[in-house]
Formats: C-alpha cells, sequence, structure tokens
C-alpha cells in the first residue's frame, strides 16, 4: 500500500543559530510539537539527522532520505551560523492522518505565530505525493515536488491537502 510523503519548507526571519528569544521560542515549539507529531496516528518517520545537530541542515548525514536540499528561491545562508530555515520530511499512511496532525494540537498552535519566525516568500510551504511501501522519499525529491507545485500548480505527483489525490490519481473530493 502507498505511503504519503510530506515536504515542508520555510525560509525563517533569522538563522537557527540564533540565541535571540526568537529562535529559542521556536526551537521550544518545534522540539513539543516533533514529541507530538510522532505519537500521531499514521505518522510512519521522518527524517532526522544522523548527529540530531540543530542546524546542521547541509552538511548533516541524512542517510536513507539523502543529500540534504533547499528550493532554488532559498537565497540565504548555509552554514550552521547562517541557515536560515526550516524543512521537514515526512511519511504518513494516509492523507487524513498528516491532515489531522499538522492542522491540529500543538502544530496547530505553532501555525497561529508562523509569522514569528517565517518570512512571506510568496512560495508554497508544503507538498505531498504518493509512494510505494518502503520506498524512503528524498530531500531532492520534495524540493523537486515543491518547485513543480510552484510553478505548474497541483498534480497528482505533487499536491496539497487542500487539492490532493488518491494514489491511483484521482482528485480528492
Amino acid at each position: 500500500m502507498p505511503t504519503l510523503a510530506l515536504y515542508t519548507f520555510g525560509v525563517l526571519t533569522s538563522p537557527l543559530a540564533d540565541p535571540g528569544p526568537r529562535m529559542r521560542a521556536f526551537y521550544d515549539r518545534g522540539e513539543a510539537v516533533y514529541r507530538t507529531i510522532g505519537r500521531h496516528p499514521g505518522y510512519i518517520s521522518r527524517a532526522e539527522p544522523a548527529g540530531g545537530d540543530r542546524g546542521l541542515l547541509f552538511e548533516a548525514d541524512w542517510g536513507a532520505w539523502g543529500r540534504f536540499a533547499a528550493p532554488s528561491w532559498y537565497v540565504k545562508g548555509r552554514t550552521a551560523e547562517t541557515t536560515a530555515l526550516a524543512a521537514t520530511l515526512s511519511l504518513w499512511s494516509g492523507l487524513r492522518h498528516a491532515f489531522d496532525a499538522v492542522y491540529g494540537g500543538l502544530h496547530r498552535e505553532a501555525l497561529s505565530r508562523r509569522h514569528d519566525w517565517f518570512e512571506r516568500t510568496g512560495h508554497p510551504s508544503h507538498v505531498l505525493w504518493w509512494v510505494a511501501d518502503g520506498v524512503t522519499p528524498t530531500w531532492q525529491e520534495g524540493v523537486a515536488k515543491l518547485e513543480h507545485l510552484h510553478d505548474h500548480g497541483c498534480a497528482p505527483h505533487a499536491f496539497t491537502f487542500h487539492r490532493s489525490f488518491t494514489p491511483q490519481g484521482t482528485p480528492v473530493d
């Protein structure tokens, strides 16, 4: 049975290494959200760097998730000191479970504060696509899907929660 890949991306107003209260609040909220989402029904797994270091996105070893990548519109730093982005890549058993996790609970509360942490870029913040059971999506695939969504809109291979498709490519009502 296919699983659902979810890639999220946002450009932060400050680098991840910023020691100020804004980024501390972002990290504190993010850690609580990850713990909650990790227990959510339908959650399978998410990309995590082997060392678990905050801010080491481009340099980290992501294992089967591949080399970290960012969309072409990301023009800020790429070192531990200058990186100003937040990205996730996760697998879910279905659309409803992923939707409920993203738009409910602690993550919903965090979304209400997104403008405290993220720039308004005019680009999509997430993309979904179906992968065969047992397949691990890569960061590069997530970026390609998000860029496709930005350039061409929703399609069965790159869609959003609000205009989604079944694994067979049929639009969800």
